[in-house]
């Protein structure tokens, strides 16, 4: 398997190239728009076809580049199930599926971040966590209909329920942290883990501490989302 992990600095966004390099069949997580000629140009270079587009959710940070990479090479822009983007070529549901060669991705539910999110297995090795579950914290649960009790029940039925040494591979991170296990998050991860304690919180205390965070909003949320609604059409007012 060949895997890429890529970053736009200026949101901290990580986006994941996966392809099989004896059939070629690639598919890129979470693109963001300023980024599709590095993405397509390496993608050239490695002489693959891309097939999918994939999005754990619509984004409030960045607009995705899946709009245009769809009208460059004939992909397919897949998102969760509900995402309000109906310009998507398919809508996965948990436990879905999609082959990209011999690969094999596994939707996962993981909703809270907003209403409609999903997170990526990868050959069962690696999870690609989006937005609900970063290196040492997790997604706001404020805005997007985001519910902080919804995530707490996903991360850790959904995802802390796996293997250990699963690989963590966040939507974003911003102290330039690439990869986590899921181990090391239900050890360390100071949103889930009570520091006292050193035990997970209860989902009380999630909640109460989620509620408390009062963060400002995404610099680009006015732009981005009815953008991402759109697979990346940015509406340009005069």
């Amino acid at each position: 398997m060949l895997f890429r992990q890529l970053f736009d600095q200026e949101t901290g966004t990580y986006t994941y190239l996966i392809a099989d390099p004896v059939t070629g069949e690639a598919a890129l997580v979470d693109p963001v728009l300023e980024q599709v000629e590095r993405d397509l140009t390496l993608i050239r270079e490695l002489g693959l076809n891309l097939k999918y587009c994939l999005e754990t959710h619509v984004h409030a940070d960045h607009v995705t580049g899946t709009g245009k990479l769809r009208e460059l090479t004939g992909c397919q822009g897949i998102v969760p199930v509900q995402a309000k983007a109906q310009c998507a070529d398919r809508f996965i549901a948990h436990g879905e599926t999609l082959q990209v060669g011999s690969i094999l991705i596994e939707a996962i539910a993981t909703l809270g971040h907003t209403d409609s999110h999903m997170a990526y297995r990868v050959n069962g090795d690696r999870i690609l966590t989006g937005d609900a579950l970063l290196i040492r914290g997790c997604g706001r649960t404020d805005f997007q209909s985001g519910d902080p009790g919804l995530m707490y029940d996903h991360v850790t039925e959904h995802l802390f329920s796996l293997p250990d040494e699963t690989l963590v591979y966040p939507g974003h991170d911003y102290k330039g942290r690439t990869v986590s296990t899921i181990g090391e998050e239900k050890r360390w991860n100071p949103r889930f883990v009570d520091p006292a304690t050193g035990s997970l919180r209860s989902r009380e205390s999630f909640i109460a501490l989620m509620n408390s965070l009062n963060l400002p909003n995404p610099k680009k949320i006015q732009e981005a989302v009815p953008a991402n609604e759109q697979c990346g059409k940015v509406t340009v007012t005069v």
